[in-house]
C-alpha cells in the first residue's frame, strides 16, 4: 500500500524537476538563434557555409585554451554559461515585483505537468497505477533509443 502513495510522489517530483529545467531552459533544448547572427554577410539569405561558420564561432568560444579540441571541463563550462544566461532571462521574466527571487506565486503554471500526468495515466481515472508508471517508463526508454544520439549537438 505504500508504493501506492510513494509512486505517485515519484512521479510528481520528476514532473517539478523537469518543468523548472524546461522554465530554465526556456521551453527549448537549444540557444536560440536569430536569423540575423546566422545571416553574417547580412544579404538576407543564409548560406550552408554561414551555418557551418556559426558552428565554427560556437566551437572556437567554448575552445578557452585554443588548442583546438573541447575538453570535458570546457563544454561544461560553456554549457554552464548557456544555464547561467537562461536562469538570468527566467528572472527577468518573471520576477513581477524584482525583489530578486521568485515566489511560487510568479512561476508560471506548468501545463506539461498536467499533460505528463494524464498521458501516464491510461484509464483516466485521476491516479497513476504501479503498472501505469511502468508502463510509461518503458515506452519513454524506447523512444530515447530510438533517437539514436539525441545527445549530439549538430548545430
Amino acid at each position: 500500500m505504500k508504493s501506492a502513495k510513494f509512486i505517485p510522489a515519484i512521479v510528481v517530483s520528476a514532473m517539478a524537476i523537469t518543468g523548472t529545467s524546461v522554465l530554465a531552459a526556456g521551453g527549448k533544448d537549444r540557444e536560440s538563434v536569430t536569423f540575423e547572427q546566422l545571416d553574417a554577410n547580412s544579404d538576407g539569405q543564409v548560406t550552408k557555409e554561414e551555418m557551418q561558420a556559426h558552428r565554427n564561432q560556437r566551437f572556437t568560444n567554448a575552445d578557452t585554451d585554443g588548442d583546438g579540441q573541447l575538453s570535458v571541463e570546457e563544454m561544461q563550462a560553456a554549457g554552464q554559461q548557456r544555464v547561467n544566461d537562461r536562469v538570468t532571462k527566467m528572472f527577468e521574466r518573471h520576477d513581477a515585483n524584482k525583489d530578486g527571487f521568485l515566489s511560487e506565486d510568479e512561476l508560471p503554471k506548468s501545463r506539461r505537468a498536467d499533460k505528463m500526468f494524464d498521458r501516464v495515466d491510461a484509464n483516466d481515472d485521476g491516479t497513476i497505477s504501479e503498472q501505469e508508471f511502468a508502463d510509461a517508463k518503458d515506452r519513454m526508454g524506447k523512444r530515447h533509443k530510438k533517437r539514436g544520439n539525441a545527445d549530439s549537438d549538430d548545430s
